[in-house]
């Protein structure tokens, strides 16, 4: 029996759900070591898988290398920005999504819809702002790749050679 069937309610629910953000990895992008590390150490708790990354450059090395449910990336980094992360991602045709961090709103670089980021988090900023973004990004972006459940027991309509195809 796993641990989350011997417990009630909310203690198993609250395991469910840590257990299933196991499996999101993210990528955190900042070169503020500090923040970073406390972006990072937050996620973690959080019971997500989380890598990081000194700057845009170091980002694309990882990226390249590993898959990621999730980036999260500093606007204005040495090396390679925040948003230059971004051209690279969609050049590499890296379908992540990214939460964009940010003292100023830089929305004239987000001209091209390619280039936005999935949310913009504006500085300063809460953890739990934090937590609450990705846990949004997260399930939009699971519910965006989930393939439709059919109803149960549904049939598909008859075939013009009268055959019927089933899907249960």
């Amino acid at each position: 029996m796993k641990n989350s069937e011997s417990l009630q309610g909310g203690q198993a629910e609250s395991i469910a759900a840590a257990e299933s953000r196991l499996r999101q990895r993210i990528l955190v992008v900042e070169d503020d070591a500090d923040i970073r590390r406390m972006n990072a150490d937050i996620l973690e708790c959080y019971g997500y898988a989380v890598e990081t990354a000194e700057d845009g450059a170091a980002a694309w090395d990882s990226l390249e290398k590993k898959t990621y449910d999730l980036v999260i990336t500093d606007y204005n980094m040495p090396k390679v920005s925040g948003v230059e992360l971004i051209k690279k991602m969609h050049a590499g045709q890296l379908a992540v999504p990214v939460i964009m961090v940010t003292g100023d709103l830089p929305t004239w670089e987000f001209a091209e819809p390619w280039i936005e980021p999935a949310r913009i988090l504006l500085k300063p900023y809460n953890l739990s702002d934090l937590l609450d973004m990705v846990k949004e990004v997260l399930h939009l972006n699971t519910v965006a790749t989930e393939e439709p459940a059919l109803p149960p027991n549904w049939e598909a309509p008859d075939k013009t050679d009268g055959t019927k195809i089933n899907f249960h």
